[in-house]
Formats: C-alpha cells, structure tokens, sequence
C-alpha cells in the first residue's frame, strides 16, 4: 500500500502517518507547513510541501508518488476561522478537497479516506441524545457546511468515477502534537495556559458562568486506528462516527486537567462564542463494534498532560 497523507506534518496527521508506516505501508506527506510542522514528518515518510490549493504542484506530487491510497486530513479546522472568514475556509475545504479529489481519480487512486466532522455537522444534539450517521446533519458554522459538502462530493465521485471512500466523522479530538489552535484544540489550549501559570477562559453554553459547552472528546489513538482500518478496507460503513459517547462539560475538563497537570489557575467565565454548538455527543457504538473500547477520557488526559508536561522540561 502506497498512501498519501495530506496535511500530514499536522496534529492527526502525523499521527496517521506513524501508524501507517509501522503497519508496513509506503508514506507520503502532503503539507503546506501552515499550520503542521516539519518536526512532526517521519524519517520514512517521502515529504511534499505543498498546498492543495494548488492544482499544478498537487498532481506531481500524485504522478510521482503513485498512492494507491489517500488519506485526507488537510483543512481549516478551525469554526471560529470559519465564521470570521467563510471564503478562506471554503477555498481550501471545498475546492482544496475537490482538487484531491480529481487528483485521486486522474491518477487512479484506490480509496479515499476523508476526515470530516461529527462534532460541528450534527448542529444541536438534544439532551440525553447522541447524534448518530442517519441523525440529518444541520451545519451551522461555514466550517461544518464545507466539510458536508466534500461528503457529498466523495458520494458524486463514487458514482461518475468510481471512487471508492470512507468518511469519518470526528468528535472532539485530542492528544500528543495538538497545537492549540481553535476550538477543536482546547485541551491543547488548557494544557499550555496552565502549564504557564495563565487563567483559562470558559465559553459559555448558554450564559457567563455556566459549565460551558458539552463536547464528545475522543483520543487520538482511537482516531488514527480508524483511519488505518479503513484504508486496509475494514470498515465497510462509508460513514462512520469517531467519538465515545460520553459527554463532557468545558468546566469538568478544565477541572481535570488542572489535576493531572498538578496546577491551579483561575477559571473566567465568559460568554458564548459565535458558531459554537451548545451540545454535541456522538453516538460511538458502532465504533466500538469494529475496533473495540475507546480510550478513557481520563487515561487520554493523562497521557496528553504528560507530553505536554515533557515539552515543558
């Protein structure tokens, strides 16, 4: 197996293509370094440092690697980035995605695998209710619009190319390498304010002083072992929900990071932010079905704080 990863000098990415070269396979990064890092690409991996944006330096990376895979975790991940600048977010979400998209079916790519989001796509997830695959997706956010929008690309490239593919929608995702960059890196964010001795911010669910929006965090291992299994064609769900079902409040993680981290520092609440969802719990069983239990969020935490605790040092 010859796979491509984009944005894989990035958080999940590099994560991915770790895991993808001790499983044997042959490694490509694809990276424009604007928010990866040089660092975080493996000796083995062949790197490219290039944009998907750019369609021409995009299909000599394609020609010359030859993947017989993709896996596509490049993107603007960010939903506050989203909602500031939709046009951004939509040019290297939609049309970024579309140029690998062509590129893959050009150069006669296997299957895809494409990193979407179920923790912005589902919109509001009642109370006592997880969102689940067939749950009708209610973007609110420019950043989940364009991430539903490349699924139903993926379905359209299925149909007139032949492209095979799986979807994996992300709950929160956390863990070693995170950069704390939007929302979707609040633990990174945390970990690195409080390591410093610097007060943290808590969003608001609804009001100032609330315990802050309700999130499905999911570790890292757990998302990287998806990935691996459905490139190696283990997963026969084309879309498939990444997260535990296990919901957790802004103010219970802060609260348990301070603990593992053993420091203290002032919480300040704050208002509701523009574009974040008040509620968003996946439903996580069929996951688990395939690939087996979880990671724990507190084992996660753990060994999230410890690396960032070594970087510290």
């Amino acid at each position: 197996m010859r796979v491509l990863i984009t944005g894989g000098a990035g958080f999940i990415g590099s994560h991915v293509a770790d895991r993808a070269l001790e499983r044997g396979y042959e490694v490509a990064v694809l990276d424009n370094l604007a928010s990866g890092r040089q660092e975080n690409v493996p000796d083995k991996a062949t790197f490219y440092e290039v944009d998907v944006c750019d369609v021409d330096s995009l299909n000599a990376a394609f020609a010359d690697f030859r993947p017989t895979h993709v896996n596509h975790q490049a993107a603007q991940a960010s939903v506050a980035v989203s909602v500031r600048n939709p046009l951004m977010d939509a040019s290297v979400n939609i049309l970024g995605s579309l140029n690998v998209l062509t590129a893959s079916v050009a150069h006669q790519v296997e299957r895809i695998v494409f990193a979407s989001t179920g923790g912005a796509i589902y919109g509001e997830v009642p109370e006592s209710t997880r969102a689940d695959t067939d749950t009708v997706p209610v973007p609110i956010s420019p950043y989940a619009c364009s991430k539903f929008a490349v699924e139903k690309y993926l379905e359209c490239f299925r149909i007139e190319h032949g492209l095979t593919y799986n979807v994996l929608r992300y709950a929160n995702v956390y863990g070693p390498r995170q950069d704390p960059h939007g929302e979707a890196g609040v633990v990174a964010i945390f970990c690195n304010r409080i390591m410093a001795g610097k007060g943290i911010q808590l969003n608001a669910m609804c009001i100032s002083g609330d315990d802050g929006c309700i999130r499905d965090y999911v570790y890292v291992k757990d998302v990287v072992e998806a990935n691996i299994a459905s490139m190696e064609n283990r997963i026969p769900d084309p879309v498939l929900n990444i997260g535990t079902g296990t919901e957790t409040t802004t103010r219970q993680l802060a609260c348990s990071l301070q603990e593992h981290l053993g420091k203290s520092v002032n919480v300040t609440p704050s208002g509701h932010r523009a574009g974040d969802i008040q509620r968003s719990v996946l439903n996580g069983d069929r996951l688990t079905e395939l690939l087996g239990k979880s990671v724990p969020l507190d084992q996660g935490l753990g060994e999230t704080a410890n690396w960032f605790k070594q970087r510290s040092t």
